[in-house]
């Protein structure tokens, strides 16, 4: 690993809390993309039954 010296704790977590950050949008993006696609298939559903 590259010495960093006195600011290796303050780099590490600077890369942990934006590795923690990408993985929560990336979590809400699957997570909105899954809600909007089941909305769009049940609203299809009530028009062919309706």
């Amino acid at each position: 690993m590259i010495d960093l010296g006195k600011y290796a704790f303050a780099v590490v977590a600077s890369y942990g809390v934006s590795l923690a950050l990408l993985g929560g949008l990336i979590w809400q993006t699957v997570a909105a993309n899954t809600r909007a696609r089941r909305a769009l298939e049940d609203h299809e559903k009530g028009k062919k039954n309706g």
